[in-house]
């Protein structure tokens, strides 16, 4: 296929043609890694993605406009947590997490009646969270991570004119220590491998985590509105909570 054929076969898995809100689900685990150290699994990982597409003129390809909430749960119990040794635990709100789709060539494997769409995204960007202003919470100036999508799609469905095709998926992510962990500059950090798929509608999202969201930020129900940027991270949305010493927050009053 070409780069555009392959584009519109992500498209209808990943999303849909029409426009209509897709969500993603999915679960999994997160496990600590370290010089010398045994891998423990420290957390149960569920969160969920609301998208929708758009068409984007400037690339010929589309822009896909999602928020995206992520929960750390505890291990045996997979309840969501409150605390982690004491510490509040920060949840992923990203509010936008938005993508430009564009025609490149997706790697595409075919497995039987499976078509594979691999995503495979190193990241490094100078860190929102300078170690001289976050010594607690940051272990580098750069951050740097690694992200890993696996999209399965029937092959059978992406022959046809569906504006959106079933889809399964699996995700592997390598990170630093996260912020709200205080890890300092303690070697190591984490790995996510969670698995998931395409949900019918947001009402398939399970009851107690549905009861989550609406208690806390009901608008991570729904895609955006409009395209804005930057992407919230992780990062970016402790910073937002804990502005460095000094610095003014979001109203322009100076932080204690």
């Amino acid at each position: 296929m070409t780069p555009a054929e392959l584009l519109h076969a992500f498209a209808r898995t990943r999303a849909s043609l029409d426009g209509a809100e897709v969500t993603y689900w999915w679960s999994g685990d997160v496990y600590t890694w370290g010089p010398g150290e045994p891998h423990r699994r420290l957390f149960g990982f569920e969160g969920l993605n609301v998208a929708r597409l758009t068409g984007d003129e400037e690339t010929g390809g589309y822009r896909l406009l999602s928020r995206e909430a992520a929960f750390y749960l505890d291990p045996l119990t997979r309840e969501i947590l409150d605390t982690w040794q004491d510490r509040p635990v920060v949840h992923v709100w990203n509010d936008p997490a938005n993508q430009r789709l564009r025609p490149y060539p997706v790697p595409v494997t075919e497995l039987g009646d499976q078509v594979c769409f691999s995503l495979e995204i190193p990241l490094a960007y100078p860190s929102p969270l300078p170690v001289a202003q976050y010594p607690a919470h940051s272990a580098d100036d750069t951050y740097r991570a690694l992200e890993l999508f696996q999209f399965f799609a029937p092959a059978a469905a992406l022959t046809t004119d569906a504006p959106s095709v079933p889809a399964t998926m699996s995700w592997t992510r390598m990170s630093p220590w996260l912020p709200w962990m205080e890890q300092g500059q303690r070697p190591g950090g984490l790995t996510f491998h969670c698995r998931g798929r395409k949900l019918g509608s947001y009402a398939e999202v399970p009851e107690r985590t549905r009861a989550y969201i609406s208690a806390h930020h009901p608008e991570f129900a729904r895609s955006p509105d409009k395209w804005t940027e930057p992407n919230e991270t992780s990062w970016t949305y402790f910073r937002k909570l804990f502005p460095p010493r000094g610095a003014a927050d979001e109203t322009g009053a100076p932080a204690s």
